[in-house]
């Protein structure tokens, strides 16, 4: 098994790049270690490599994501979110309790905590909605990553017009959070939202703009039409 991520890692570093890997650092606050690779390489290679282990078990391969998340390298991080999500059909329910140890142990920016969410986690949700009730519980976490993922796993689903009730209820826990990267992770989703709900999520949005964050406020209405915007800017 390791073998295989000594390969993975050695055409990783053959395909990186030292100017990308310095600009890459400009997307992100806190410092990341990478490669240097565009996503459309990263997410190829991962493809490659995963038809050499898709006929292991379910087990295996959260084992082999597991290594991956482990280096902190934002690359191979990308690659065990498309691995796990790739074995989607054979989630079960007590999987959600990995992802989020994922979340908690290993995830340190942005890009690794929506990567992971959208898909595995979205994933997850939409085959097994009772576990919706656990992203609230996340939203009470004192980790800042753990906070955007509850209210970013719903992004997948709120494009399927699904789960709104849930989405204004973790919108309400988070609402006064502080942190920026909480603020725009629950914006997106009120964003994503309002493509199905519009009217929801303006009334909801009006409702709270005394209190709401303007970063947050601002992601909310994005897609919206500019009557609208003006509106819910209006001071």
């Amino acid at each position: 098994m390791s073998e295989i991520i000594e390969k993975l890692r050695e055409e990783l570093i053959e395909n990186s790049d030292e100017q990308l890997q310095r600009s890459s650092q400009h997307f992100f606050k806190e410092y990341i270690r990478c490669y240097g690779m565009k996503s459309v390489t990263v997410v190829k290679i991962g493809k490659e490599y995963f038809k050499t282990i898709k006929d292991k078990t379910k087990t295996e391969i959260f084992d082999l994501c597991d290594e991956l998340w482990q280096s902190g390298v934002i690359e191979e991080t990308f690659i065990a979110c498309n691995w796990s999500w790739y074995v989607c059909k054979k989630y079960e329910t007590e999987d959600l309790k990995l992802f989020e140890e994922w979340i908690d142990l290993y995830v340190n920016n942005w890009a690794s905590c929506d990567t992971l969410c959208n898909h595995t986690v979205g994933t997850f949700l939409e085959m097994y909605p009772e576990y919706i009730a656990e992203l609230k519980r996340w939203t009470q976490s004192a980790n800042r990553w753990m906070k955007r993922a509850s209210a970013v796993s719903l992004i997948i689903p709120a494009r399927h017009g699904k789960f709104l009730k849930d989405i204004f209820e973790i919108a309400d826990l988070l609402l006064l959070d502080s942190d920026d990267m909480v603020q725009k992770g629950y914006g997106w989703m009120l964003k994503v939202a309002s493509q199905s709900h519009q009217k929801e999520v303006f009334d909801y949005v009006m409702s709270k703009k005394a209190i709401m964050p303007r970063t947050a406020l601002r992601y909310a209405i994005e897609k919206m039409p500019a009557e609208l915007k003006i509106k819910a800017m209006a001071k």
